[in-house]
């Protein structure tokens, strides 16, 4: 099953781009994923399992080096927005 996952993420600190843009950065590292970015969301497409964990995981990474965050995260399965 596919999914499509549209998030947003927030960081808790003045240099925000930073840490946006570490995530940009992981997502995009793996493979078998679509991933659109906009000015406001970054929209990942995939299998099910495999996309969630992917933005599991980057999610982690991004906790471990940039600290707090807040994330925003609409989550569609079984369907490809883009």
């Amino acid at each position: 099953m596919d999914v499509t996952i549209d998030i947003s993420m927030y960081p808790n600190r003045e240099d925000f781009i930073t840490p946006i843009d570490g995530f940009i950065t992981r997502i995009n590292q793996f493979d078998d994923l679509t991933v659109t970015t906009f000015p406001t969301s970054t929209v990942v497409q995939g299998e099910y399992q495999y996309a969630m964990q992917c933005v599991q995981d980057c999610i982690a990474a991004c906790y471990e080096e940039f600290n707090m965050a807040v994330y925003v995260a609409k989550i569609i399965p079984g369907y490809r927005a883009l």
